[in-house]
């Protein structure tokens, strides 16, 4: 990947063929989209989050890191965008948003066994939980990225550090979808759990599942197979779908806010029943007509 990054920022131009953009473009004008629309939508997202948290609300601390994670990752997008020349700041930056993407999937994962927690063992979650807890994992995540690429570094002679890498990405799949399928399963017992909150929490999990499935899975199929990483318009292609990573992260804080869902599905609602109405008007209309 740090030759990828190197590769970019030194060939990237702003050229247009008139028929297809070169490669180095592609993954520019990308990175343009991302940050104009995810950096100003996730600091309102923490800001937001950091309110709730100061009128004694209990504190999402999970979403609130995930969504640091993203606000790293556009930093590190803007300095890429700049395309600067010094190859060291080239690869703090390309180590530093990999520590960033590593450690949001562990606060997806984080994010799905919470969710799945509160369906389940609803009675136990709210007694058990606590700030202190939710503290250390954190941390935890956090540091892992850095265990992981120390083991990577240690196992490189005679293990393919990309094999490593996408095992620390495998690992949170299983967990992802035994959190969504036991939360259908709980889903009629949980007496305590309100309507609201329900299609809050299965909402939530089914995004993590697609943001995951959809956005990493490029990139993990890139770091199994070695005729994927050789090709390189793959790579340009997986490299720029996970870039759409924090912006889905932002829907996650949509659906985990509280009523904003409802409010979603009411707006659709109307809009339906709506359209409803004017059909059935106009069908009225032309039946008089034709009378």
């Amino acid at each position: 990947m740090e030759d990828f990054y190197n590769t970019t920022s030194q060939n990237s131009s702003d050229e247009y063929d008139g028929e297809q953009l070169e490669i180095p473009d592609v993954i520019y004008v990308t990175n343009w989209i991302v940050l104009c629309i995810g950096l100003p939508l996730t600091i309102l997202a923490i800001y937001a989050l950091y309110s709730l948290v100061r009128t004694n609300h209990v504190a999402p601390i999970y979403v609130i890191n995930l969504l640091i994670s993203d606000l790293i990752q556009f930093c590190c997008m803007i300095i890429r965008l700049t395309r600067p020349e010094d190859d060291l700041i080239i690869f703090v930056s390309v180590c530093i948003y990999g520590i960033a993407l590593m450690a949001s999937v562990g606060f997806m994962t984080c994010v799905a066994v919470e969710r799945y927690l509160l369906i389940a063992w609803p009675l136990w979650y709210r007694f058990k939980r606590s700030i202190k807890t939710s503290v250390v994992v954190c941390v935890m995540v956090w540091v892992s990225p850095f265990f992981w690429g120390f083991v990577a570094f240690l196992a490189s002679d005679f293990m393919d550090p990309f094999h490593l890498l996408s095992i620390y990405l495998l690992l949170p799949f299983p967990v992802l979808i035994f959190s969504l399928a036991g939360t259908f399963k709980a889903l009629s017992a949980a007496t305590s759990v309100s309507s609201e909150e329900k299609r809050r929490i299965v909402g939530a999990l089914i995004l993590v599942l697609l943001n995951y499935t959809l956005l990493f899975l490029p990139s993990l199929i890139q770091l199994l197979s070695e005729k994927a990483r050789e090709d390189e318009n793959f790579s340009i292609l997986s490299f720029s779908i996970i870039q759409f990573s924090p912006l889905a992260d932002l829907v996650l804080y949509v659906f985990m806010r509280k009523g904003a869902f409802d409010r979603l599905l009411a707006c659709l609602c109307c809009r339906k029943s709506e359209t409803q109405q004017t059909s059935g008007q106009t069908i009225t209309v032309s039946d008089d007509v034709e009378a």
